[in-house]
């Protein structure tokens, strides 16, 4: 079967002033991968590493410079509007769930305005909005509260319920975690695993921390400075590392050899 989403020689170059004038700088250079239906691939570096460029590119909010995406085998994102149909299949979750969320609309707002626009009647589009809170761990009656009454993990699985509502094939996750309570993190994981499980959706999990891609994904990638350094299954990859850099980040993470089981949540830094 071939992959849900192949990416092949992906580039993006910003022109940038500085005190001589213009210059370009190279944020994601060559960079490939696929991703099989069903399956987790991390997407694994520091800060200003690429990562969530590729994700930015991959949801439409940035074009490639150079490049090419193939989603079911086609190639997409080749004009400068993304299509509807495209968004339908792929959805992204932000790393601040506070500012992914409108203030001024209520929380059922978010949730039946995607069901609308892709085809839910109006008449069934709020019980549905209500179920797809149930399934993400939230009561049905938040549904009339606004992002303001809610807490980071809150608004964090009502983001994630409005990506489901399209019933997406691929989730773009970026640093999905990052910004809440190291007691929040594993709750968010453990969702995301299971909705990978029930409903086959795959996914690029964007993060910095490696303990927590080595329990949610079943491949990593490393990226530094723009480019892919090392690939393979996450646990091989960070049990035997071969890039110095792979092995510099796998320093910086408490017990990094720990064995994680699918039973056993990370330790994520906070």
């Amino acid at each position: 079967m071939s992959p849900l989403l192949q990416v092949s020689a992906l580039c993006k170059t910003f022109e940038v002033r500085d005190g001589l004038g213009r210059k370009t700088i190279t944020a994601v250079r060559d960079v490939s991968f696929d991703i099989a239906r069903g399956e987790a691939l991390a997407l694994v570096g520091q800060s200003g590493s690429g990562k969530s460029t590729v994700a930015r590119i991959l949801c439409g909010l940035e074009p490639a410079s150079s490049g090419t995406v193939k989603l079911g085998g086609a190639r997409v994102l080749k004009h400068a509007r993304v299509p509807r149909s495209y968004r339908r299949r792929v959805q992204m979750i932000f790393q601040d769930p506070f500012g992914s969320l409108n203030p001024v609309h209520s929380i059922g707002h978010h949730l039946v305005r995607p069901l609308r626009l892709h085809g839910t009647t109006a008449a069934a589009s709020r019980d549905a909005a209500a179920a797809l809170l149930e399934r993400v761990g939230l009561p049905a009656d938040f549904i009339d509260k606004y992002p303001h009454q809610a807490s980071g993990g809150q608004l964090q699985r009502v983001a994630i319920a409005r990506a489901l509502a399209v019933e997406p094939e691929l989730i773009l996750a970026d640093e999905p975690t990052s910004m809440l309570d190291v007691s929040l993190r594993v709750g968010i994981l453990n969702l995301l695993r299971d909705l990978k499980r029930e409903r086959g959706i795959a996914f690029l999990y964007i993060t910095h921390d490696l303990a927590s891609a080595r329990y949610f994904a079943e491949r990593t990638l490393v990226m530094r400075s723009g480019e892919i350094v090392e690939a393979g299954p996450s646990h091989r990859l960070m049990d035997e590392p071969s890039h110095d850099y792979t092995k510099a980040l796998l320093a910086a993470v408490p017990n990094p050899r720990r064995h994680l089981t699918d039973e056993t949540p990370p330790h994520t830094s906070p």
